[in-house]
């Protein structure tokens, strides 16, 4: 596997070895040993997995507060999306920084986002399968939106007119919200 550092602190791309043949391919998602040899140190308890019909889905800006806060591996399985991780952790180096990468069906690449972060996605195609590991049980009284298009926060999605969920369509600003996470020096 090959761990690529982005220029969010904590944040990275994960491609992993694809073997093909004429029968098609094998690829290890994710190894443990892999990640702590590196490390990464997640244990990961549970596993989520979305659909969205068309181009120009825009699921985010979520995250849960305080002690139910998550880390996540994420993957597009289907389609194609551009995926977003925004550093909130404040004392980071890159607090407030956000960054991107395209993960596909067909790139097979992975994006480990740090407890402390928002995240989101916009589908580029139609019919996107994604999937989301964490390393913490959903909390519904510590989820949180924050607006997509939060200037203060300036992700450049790609996007003007996204179709959102109710909820991400009425999510506060960053500044309204009571969102706070700490640094503590890594994942």
């Amino acid at each position: 596997m090959n761990i690529i550092k982005t220029d969010v602190q904590d944040v990275y791309i994960l491609e992993p070895r694809v073997f093909g043949d004429n029968r098609g391919w094998f690829m290890e998602s994710w190894s443990k040993r892999t990640m702590e040899e590196a490390g990464l140190y997640y244990d990961f308890i549970q596993d989520n997995h979305s659909y969205s019909r068309q181009k120009g889905v825009l699921r985010g800006l979520h995250c849960q507060n305080g002690e139910d806060s998550q880390a996540k591996l994420v993957r597009c399985v289907k389609g194609a999306v551009l995926d977003v991780a925004v550093d909130l952790r404040k004392g980071s180096p890159t607090y407030m920084k956000w960054t991107s990468v395209e993960l596909s069906a067909e790139n097979k690449r992975q994006f480990l986002i740090p407890r402390g972060f928002l995240h989101g996605f916009v589908t580029l195609t139609d019919e996107v399968e994604f999937l989301y590991r964490a390393d913490n049980f959903y909390a519904p009284a510590s989820d949180r939106s924050i607006r997509w298009n939060d200037p203060a926060i300036g992700v450049e999605w790609g996007i003007e007119n996204p179709v959102l969920s109710a909820k991400d369509a009425e999510a506060p600003l960053l500044a309204d919200s009571d969102v706070c996470f700490v640094y503590n020096g890594g994942n």
